[in-house]
């Protein structure tokens, strides 16, 4: 899973810019406020933390504080309650851009307008709620393979697996809401984190790590008696392959479309004048020392999504494909197909060689390595299609003696891939505060 650095803003009073002329809303200005205070000194000490000591979920519970004073503002100043002295601007520091000016130093964007400041809010929530689920992941292990594990031991694991699940649709509905946003769509000169495009990548990713959580879940329960009895056949307390191999060419499918969206150049055009001001221009790049300014659109950058996120997506897209084709591999294989499943398997091995950049035949010199993380991951499984390749195509070679297909023939027989979840739409909350002349209203009455 993705580990997103969450970004983090600089300080700033709502009093210094809002006009309240009957002094009706002094004590929820004030609270407003406080409420980002200590948004923005919960993200510094984030930051300083080592990865174990972070609290993602207070993170969480922190945005969602602030978030209905924010939409109580916005709302007042829409209908005139409140007045804007100067055009608020928001300092935030962007995560997802590869472009030298934005990542060298990693300085902070100067950003314009109630909605910009509303837009990183909630994308530092989605963050937050993707990091929060993977540290869920972390802390419980590979607990399906635990030795002595009781049932309901495993029952409750699995629940806090689901837990992660359901976190991650959070996520994917908040990138999905602020793709729509028209101010994200109309914001020029725009840094990766806030265009469209790269918000629906996000989306689709949170979605596609989400269905691969669920399909461990699914599997948890038939992965202790895989490891006492690897290769076919399968126990009986294993899921459907069939089943198994479609979700996972949903999250290929998936993870392929974010992959393209993430790599669409982004739009920071050089500036013919090199000036203007914060307002016209949507952001400009902040140093502490205010004349080194510059206006972020005088640079040449492409404002292009992080490498590392990239080269996630790629592998992901390439790992996901491979498991596809294990499990329709050991489908064929379960159903006496024994030609077909050479060929599925034969090409996830192929598959996961070139993504890990070793041969089946020396997986035992890796496996002695002891790697972590997802090298490790990639091992197994690759170590796993071996079994499964050598059960079958013995089956093969001394049984059915069927021709083993194509790849084009093997495409063909591919199915459509099946979505299992679907993104959590969000749900603005109640704002902290209403509309005076509706309070009026409800005192007259």
């Amino acid at each position: 899973m993705y580990l997103y650095d969450l970004p983090t803003t600089g300080a700033i009073s709502f009093a210094e810019f809002l006009v309240d002329d009957d002094k009706k809303y002094t004590s929820q200005i004030a609270q407003a406020t406080q409420a980002r205070a200590d948004l923005r000194a919960l993200l510094k000490e984030t930051k300083r933390s080592e990865d174990g000591e972070r609290d993602y979920i207070k993170v969480v519970k922190t945005v969602n504080d602030y978030l209905p004073y924010l939409y109580g503002i916005i709302n007042r100043v829409a209908d005139g309650d409140l007045k804007l002295q100067s055009e608020p601007v928001f300092s935030w520091r962007t995560t997802l851009s590869s472009s030298h000016i934005l990542s060298s130093q990693n300085p902070r964007l100067l950003f314009p307008t109630l909605l910009s400041e509303l837009i990183f809010s909630l994308l530092t929530n989605a963050f937050a709620l993707s990091n929060a689920a993977l540290s869920i992941v972390a802390s419980l292990g590979i607990y399906e393979r635990e030795r002595h594990i009781s049932d309901a031991e495993r029952k409750t694991k699995d629940e806090r697996l689901n837990s992660a699940v359901n976190l991650l649709c959070q996520a994917s509905g908040i990138f999905a809401h602020l793709s729509k946003l028209e101010p994200v769509k109309e914001m020029d000169h725009r840094p990766p984190d806030v265009r469209p495009e790269v918000l629906s990548a996000l989306s689709k990713m949170a979605l596609a790590e989400a269905q691969t959580l669920a399909i461990r879940k699914l599997m948890s329960k038939s992965a202790y008696d895989s490891t006492l009895s690897p290769g076919p056949p399968l126990p009986k307390s294993h899921p459907s392959p069939t089943l198994i191999a479609k979700l996972f060419l949903e999250i290929t499918s998936s993870v392929s479309s974010a992959r393209s969206l993430a790599k669409t150049p982004g739009a920071i055009p050089s500036s013919s004048s090199g000036s203007g001001s914060s307002s016209l221009l949507k952001f400009k790049l902040k140093d502490k020392d205010k004349e080194k300014d510059r206006v972020s659109s005088s640079s040449s950058s492409s404002g292009e999504v992080s490498q590392d996120l990239r080269n996630y997506l790629a592998e992901m897209t390439t790992f996901s494909s491979a498991l596809s084709h294990k499990w329709l591999g050991v489908d064929a294989g379960e159903q006496s197909r024994a030609g077909e499943a050479v060929g599925f398997l034969s090409w996830a091995k192929e598959e996961l060689e070139g993504l890990g950049g070793i041969k089946l035949k020396d997986i035992g010199k890796e496996k002695s390595l002891k790697n972590k993380g997802k090298k490790e991951r990639l091992l197994e499984e690759l170590y796993s299609v071996g079994v499964f390749l050598q059960g079958y195509k013995k089956e093969n070679d001394t049984l059915h003696f069927q021709p083993v297909p194509t790849l084009s023939e093997l495409q063909a027989l591919t199915p459509s891939g099946r979505s299992a979840l679907a993104a959590i739409k969000y749900e603005p909350p109640q704002p902290a505060f209403e509309s005076s002349r509706l309070l009026e209203a409800e005192d007259d009455t």
